[in-house]
């Protein structure tokens, strides 16, 4: 129990079992009592993993950073030891896989023979030989010789007087003429080419006064087609401003003699108006108008009524009369 604390921690697994069908139970439980043969009973103490034996006080308790280094070396062992076991059973089931020499038949037996292509005498004794030298004795080498090579063709010889090579005064002069007409047509080349180089600064110099001229002329040109330009939009602009101001001054005559001429008669047609819409009115004339007239027009229709109901009873009147004056002759006559 120490040393799986020491490896980093108790674990405990246990195996699954069926519970007990239910029967009478004892005062006393049996210690040794087990549930269909699979153990002890995992509520007994004495058999229980997780309770610690012995002395805890001098159990050795590792930080907890060393615990996860003990657990992860006790995995990494765990998992090598799987890896070799892993590998020697593919081992064994690779030599069960490999065909094998069938049984030998009765009377016979195997025997380990050589398949190479050169034979070996296999002997239990090992072959020992015993070889010995000795060198003879000899003399230091001595220096080696200066290579000397040998000559080839033959030695010659000739006597030069005075006067047979050359003479410096008469072989030096076309020497010294070519120096000379050499140095003076250089030194005109480089005249030429020095008054060539001025010809050219003067040429350019000129060049870029003249270039300068022209491009002053043309900035002024510039100018005074710039200022040509300006003043023509000033003048432009000018125009516009005045025909503006003439198109306001023109609007504001015609709209202050339409509103001269449409305020000039504006009061009388206001009130001629007001009063035809009733807004001024006598007293008398729109009790007239709004009682009067109103109680007259219901007395005339009345009276109309009247009238007309009596007209049509004098008519039915007459009709009857008319009828009944007609029907008497014609009793007289029977």
């Amino acid at each position: 129990m120490q040393d799986t604390q020491k490896r980093g921690g108790y674990t405990f697994n246990q195996q699954p079992a069926a519970i007990a069908p239910s029967r009478k139970k004892a005062k006393y439980r049996d210690p040794h009592e087990t549930f269909s043969g699979s153990g002890p009973l995992s509520t007994n103490l004495m058999w229980d993993k997780r309770v610690v034996r012995g002395n805890t006080y001098a159990a050795q308790v590792l930080p907890l950073s060393a615990q996860t280094e003990l657990a992860y070396a006790e995995k990494e062992a765990q998992k090598q030891r799987k890896k070799i076991a892993a590998e020697r059973k593919r081992l064994e089931e690779e030599s069960r896989k490999r065909p094998s020499t069938p049984e030998a038949v009765d009377g016979r037996k195997h025997i380990e023979i050589q398949t190479e292509t050169y034979l070996e005498e296999l002997t239990d004794k090992v072959e020992e030989n015993t070889v010995d030298t000795q060198t003879d004795p000899m003399m230091d080498r001595p220096p080696t010789p200066l290579f000397v090579p040998f000559k080839t063709g033959r030695d010659m010889e000739t006597q030069i007087e005075d006067g047979d090579l050359f003479d410096f005064n008469f072989e030096v002069e076309p020497i010294l003429e070519v120096m000379v007409g050499k140095t003076l047509e250089q030194a005109m080349l480089e005249v030429m080419q020095e008054e060539e180089l001025e010809a050219m600064r003067q040429h350019q110099l000129q060049y870029e006064q003249r270039r300068k001229e022209e491009l002053m002329e043309t900035q002024r040109l510039e100018a005074a087609e710039q200022r040509r330009y300006d003043e023509k939009e000033r003048r432009k602009k000018q125009e516009v401003e005045r025909l503006r101001k003439e198109k306001e001054t023109r609007e504001k005559l015609a709209s202050r003699l339409y509103a001269t001429q449409f305020l000039r008669n504006l009061e009388n047609q206001v009130f001629g108006r007001l009063e035809d819409e009733g807004w001024f009115y006598d007293g008398v004339e729109r009790e007239v108008e709004t009682e009067f007239y109103p109680w007259l027009m219901s007395k005339v229709d009345a009276e109309l009524d009247n009238r007309r109901k009596a007209r049509s009873l004098v008519d039915e009147l007459i009709r009857i009369a008319a009828n009944k004056a007609r029907k008497e002759p014609k009793d007289n006559l029977h």
